[in-house]
């Protein structure tokens, strides 16, 4: 077996910071190749130098045992090698014949104009060989999210490439489409092709890596065969500690209702219905958790809760009080934090310190002001006590928030959520962007919350997470909560289903009543 791609003694410095740290590695032909690590780990940086997004500052990049000198894309491109991001550049409104030979169009008329039938012959041709089962002619904007990353991948395929490169390729799929994902790398590597892949989650690089490469603080601390290792031993690796691998949350009776969702409907930021008819209760010492792919009316519902968006019908209530349209600000005073989706749109003010940023909700309220002036002092021993607690990296209030990595700001905000001293907390994919270490630490302080009597709504795409930590589980697909399910009985393929908008059959469901009836 040859070697496609061997990095060779890769630094990267940026100003103030080694990315990359005299990294080699090496990626066998016809393989499936993870790579793992923390946050600011360097694993992006690599993969960036390795398609000509970067350039490195030390270090020899080999394609096929040839030195290469990548300048942009374009020269990684040429080379054969291509990169799927995460989030997909995709034209919604155009096909995926256009989409997949945009930019590369087969011409006739001396090149005047595009052969339209020659492009969906060849796209046609390329989803055959590959066992895709992909409709040239389907819109973008009428797919899945599944065949979505298949049209991103044939798109490099068309374009020539042997070496793909996948960013976190599952964080948008159902498990049921991570399952075709995996049948797709296969069908590649039998045909020769390579598969370089970055993940945080350790079952499924387990499931469909060949090796696993790990970095740490910039450095490459170990390569290793997946039939050789465990995912402890892996998570070891990536954090230099032992580390508990899946969240235990015992049963715990819940108490009184503090949240109650109502017949609810809202509507997205374009007029059309993204939640329909939401009814459910979230009760002292619970975690009510929220499951479903991206998009599927989860925002719009959390944003009503929250106070930043009010429904078209229905109600909502928090600790006995109708709070339907009460203001935001009404909702923080009165005990609700808040985790948001976006944390650059609605968790930081991105010009601002952490020392700003630490009482943003809070800033005219007791104990950081009094009498219409804060206390400054007060508020700095406050976002000094957020980093130190939650090892936010590097640990300075007085460094702007834009500085940091997503995941030492993802840290921040959580931190600062928790130390409201809540009885609610809405929580959005708390983990998402932050390292296994951090992650746990997130889910002991939510298990916390929980058993010292408060209530907490989870939203996750991780359905780990959310199946672990969960007390009840509700599925959402197309703005609909198709079920709320016992996660400790339900099983993951049950859940991909609801994902997908399939209920399940009543002989098979574990279902728990929407207003938080008994366990």
């Amino acid at each position: 077996m040859s070697t496609a791609v061997h990095l060779d003694g890769i630094t990267k410095r940026f100003p103030g910071v080694v990315a990359n740290d005299d990294v080699d590695l090496s990626v066998e032909r016809g393989t499936v190749h993870a790579l793992l690590g923390e946050n600011g780990a360097g694993k992006t940086t690599l993969m960036n130098i390795l398609y000509g997004l970067y350039q490195p500052t030390e270090g020899t990049i080999h394609i096929d045992g040839t030195a290469r000198d990548f300048h942009s894309p374009r020269d990684a491109i040429d080379a054969g090698v291509g990169m799927i991001h995460q989030h997909f550049m995709l034209v919604d409104p155009m096909t995926i014949t256009e989409n997949i030979v945009l930019g590369n169009e087969p011409r006739k008329w001396l090149g005047l104009a595009v052969d339209s039938a020659q492009a969906r012959t060849e796209v046609r041709e390329l989803s055959n060989r590959y066992g895709f089962d992909v409709d040239p002619d389907a819109k973008i904007e009428d797919v899945s999210v599944g065949v979505q990353q298949r049209v991103e991948i044939l798109k490099a395929l068309y374009r020539g490439a042997d070496v793909l490169i996948l960013d976190e390729p599952t964080a948008v799929l159902t498990p049921q489409e991570v399952e075709e994902l995996f049948d797709v790398f296969e069908e590649l590597t039998e045909q020769g092709k390579t598969i370089i892949f970055i993940s945080h989650k350790l079952g499924e690089v387990m499931e469909a890596a060949d090796e696993v490469t790990v970095l740490r603080d910039g450095k490459n601390v170990g390569t290793v065969d997946t039939a050789d290792t465990t995912r402890e031993q892996l998570a070891e690796l990536m954090v230099g500690r032992e580390v508990l691998m899946e969240p235990e949350s015992d049963y715990q009776e819940p108490g009184d209702t503090v949240l109650g969702v109502q017949a609810l409907r809202a509507e997205d930021s374009r007029g059309v219905e993204a939640v329909t008819d939401a009814n459910f209760a979230v009760r002292e010492g619970e975690i009510f958790g929220i499951a479903g792919i991206d998009g599927n009316g989860q925002s719009e519902l959390i944003e009503c809760i929250t106070g930043l968006k009010t429904p078209t019908t229905g109600h909502i209530s928090y600790k006995g009080r109708d709070i339907t349209n009460a203001p935001r600000k009404q909702r923080i005073d009165d005990g609700m934090a808040y985790i948001p989706e976006d944390r650059h749109e609605r968790g930081l003010v991105m010009e601002f310190d952490l020392t700003q940023n630490g009482i943003l909700g809070s800033q005219h309220s007791e104990p950081f002001a009094k009498g219409g002036r804060i206390d400054w002092n007060r508020v700095e021993t406050h976002a000094q006590d957020i980093i130190t607690e939650y090892d936010v990296r590097p640990p300075n209030k007085d460094a702007d928030a834009e500085s940091f990595s997503g995941g030492n700001q993802q840290k921040f905000i959580v931190g600062r959520e928790f130390q409201r001293n809540p009885d609610l907390v809405v929580a959005t994919h708390p983990t998402r962007g932050v390292d296994i270490g951090a992650t746990n630490f997130i889910h002991d302080r939510l298990l916390d919350l929980r058993a010292s009597g408060k209530a907490v709504v989870l939203v996750s795409s991780n359905l780990t997470e959310v199946q672990g930590l969960s007390d009840r589980l509700a599925v959402m697909h197309d703005g609909e909560i198709m079920d709320v399910v016992d996660p400790s009985t339900v099983t993951e393929e049950q859940i991909g289903l609801l994902m997908a908008g399939e209920h399940i059959d009543d002989a098979e469901r574990a279902t728990i009543a929407p207003d938080g009836g008994d366990r």
